[in-house]
């Protein structure tokens, strides 16, 4: 199971790139511009807050380490949210390593409002991948309200 995620996680990668690559083709301005639309976030922020949740569900959660958080405000071009991301990949990283043998166990979360669920190391792992790309869906649409023409930034793609 380990190899088939380690698999999956490196087509989270591929398309995370080509998404990258496409905001290198927007302008900083207006990667940092809030839009009304999405409640005052911009495409910027969006993508910090997945790096977040990463930590959250990953590290904090499940593996119960005790990482910062990035700020919005040391993260205001793409070259800083590509460094964090890197920093995603290491989370994930060890998170699959961890979990190479137990990625079925059930372990109890306890969320930032005090409300506690039980998951498995799995399903946070399709969680945590599938609210990226959930994202990733709602920067395209940013870009394209702002006038930009989105390029094909999923798995399979030409």
């Amino acid at each position: 199971m380990y190899t088939t995620l380690l698999h999956q996680y490196q087509l989270v990668l591929s398309a995370r790139t080509a998404l990258f690559d496409y905001c290198e083709t927007v302008k900083t301005e207006d990667l940092l511009r809030p839009l009304a639309t999405f409640n005052n976030e911009s495409m910027i922020t969006q993508l910090m807050h997945v790096a977040n949740c990463y930590l959250f569900w990953l590290s904090k959660s499940i593996m119960q380490q005790q990482r910062p958080y990035f700020k919005n405000e040391e993260h205001q071009n793409l070259t800083a949210v590509r460094n964090a991301y890197g920093q995603v990949d290491l989370v994930m990283n060890d998170f699959l390593h961890h979990f190479t043998d137990s990625l079925g166990q059930q372990i109890l979360i306890t969320r930032p409002d005090g409300s506690q669920l039980t998951r498995s190391p799995f399903e946070i792992f399709t969680h945590a991948i599938t609210h990226e790309f959930h994202h990733k869906g709602q920067v395209m649409n940013m870009s394209r309200q702002l006038g930009y023409i989105p390029v094909d930034t999923d798995v399979v793609r030409e």
